[in-house]
């Protein structure tokens, strides 16, 4: 009953092998690889695992990266499975205007979340942050529903629109420093505390929404660069999007 459960971001896609399809499974490989090379999962990460029962994935960078992982995937008898957000899910609300056209890693995400909270006790709402190429802030109430979230860039992208934007600004990558006195740490501060001051606005949002202060859980590949520097509880939760997917899988079993 083993199970695949793929990840596939802007940048890079992140796979894990559990033992079965189900919230806490052992986890029995993991790897990433960027998408340049993914053409080579078959023949290379992936040749030596154990043929997988089931899969179900996620996936943001587009309908030709999603063919090229389905092609690596003939490689085992196994149906491609993708998440596509609707309505409800495992127990979620999807309160977004148009709920397919929000995206498959933040649904998952909040999925996962979910499934967090309740693992531990009562439920309560939820911020839910990744960061990445893009970061993502969405609020999670009490009751499971998604109420909406904010979009903002990443380190990466904030440091090349201003090099593309503004002679001179070509410089190393600094330190978050209270008061930068160069550039590199002006421009590593500017964009780290863009991101906190997003965070903190959204956990404020929420906290008076729901009569309550939120859990805070952060993901995504960049998640550790920026934890240390939210001034907020919170918990970096790295398998968030796979334990997601595992408890979408196992609730569809059980339908």
């Amino acid at each position: 009953m083993s199970f695949l459960a793929i990840d596939i971001g802007n940048t890079r896609l992140k796979w894990a092998h559990y033992a079965s399809p189900q919230p806490g499974a052992a986890l029995l490989a993991h790897g990433a690889a960027f998408l340049e090379t993914i053409d080579e999962l078959a023949e290379k990460e992936w040749k030596a695992l154990p043929p997988p029962r089931s899969m179900l994935g996620c996936v943001v960078a587009g309908e030709a990266v999603r063919r090229r992982v389905e092609e690596q995937l003939e490689l085992w008898d196994l149906t491609p499975r993708w998440v596509v957000p609707g309505p409800h899910e495992a127990g979620v609300t999807n309160g977004y205007d148009h709920p397919a056209r929000l995206g498959a890693d933040r649904w998952v995400a909040l999925i996962g979340a979910r499934g967090h909270v309740l693992a531990r006790g009562p439920a309560r709402p939820v911020l839910v942050v990744m960061i990445g190429t893009a970061v993502t802030v969405d609020a999670l109430d009490g009751e499971g529903k998604f109420l909406g979230g904010l979009i903002l860039p990443g380190h990466g992208i904030m440091l090349r629109a201003l090099e593309s934007g503004t002679a001179g600004l070509r410089v190393p990558t600094g330190e978050v420093r209270p008061f930068p006195a160069n550039t590199s740490d002006a421009l590593t501060s500017g964009g780290t505390y863009a991101i906190t001051g997003a965070i903190e606005r959204m956990h404020r949002h929420l906290a008076v929404h729901c009569g309550e202060p939120p859990v805070m859980l952060v993901t995504g590949g960049a998640g550790w660069k920026v934890a240390p520097y939210i001034d907020l509880p919170h918990e970096l939760v790295e398998s968030l999007i796979f334990d997601g997917l595992l408890q979408i899988q196992s609730h569809r079993l059980a339908l």
